[in-house]
């Protein structure tokens, strides 16, 4: 059992090369990690629907808690050792600033993939091969 599962959308470029990218760090398999766009995924397994998990990274605890958005992110970060990298979203002053670019993002990421260099084709994006 893992301290924390993410819920990932695959078909995004970014969400999946940082869920890489964190289990590269996650020496202590802390993080747990589920393809929301995987064959059979059932989002009302976990109380919620597959709409709130596409517009905010969810994160299931080892308690049974969800922690959703910003929440999640923090969480996932702390668990590899990264916390000091989430203050931002911690502190009370910035926390809603935070939450408002973070949903902003989430709902570009397909965008953001794009202008990062990763090609998107009828909503379904890939890593630009350099």
């Amino acid at each position: 059992m893992t301290d924390l599962t993410l819920f990932f959308d695959s078909r995004c470029p970014l969400c999946a090369a940082e869920m890489r990218r964190l289990a590269q760090r996650d020496r202590h398999g802390r993080l747990g990690y589920i393809d929301m766009r995987g064959e059979g995924f059932d989002a009302a397994a976990y109380g919620t629907t597959l709409a709130a998990m596409d517009a905010e990274l969810h994160g299931l605890r080892a308690d049974g808690r969800m922690l959703v958005g910003i929440d999640a992110v923090a969480a996932a970060y702390a668990a590899v050792g990264l916390a000091w990298l989430t203050w931002p979203l911690r502190f009370g002053l910035s926390r809603p600033l935070m939450r408002t670019l973070y949903r902003w993002f989430a709902r570009n990421r397909y965008r953001a993939s794009q202008l990062l260099g990763y090609g998107c084709k009828d909503g379904v994006c890939a890593a630009r091969v350099r």
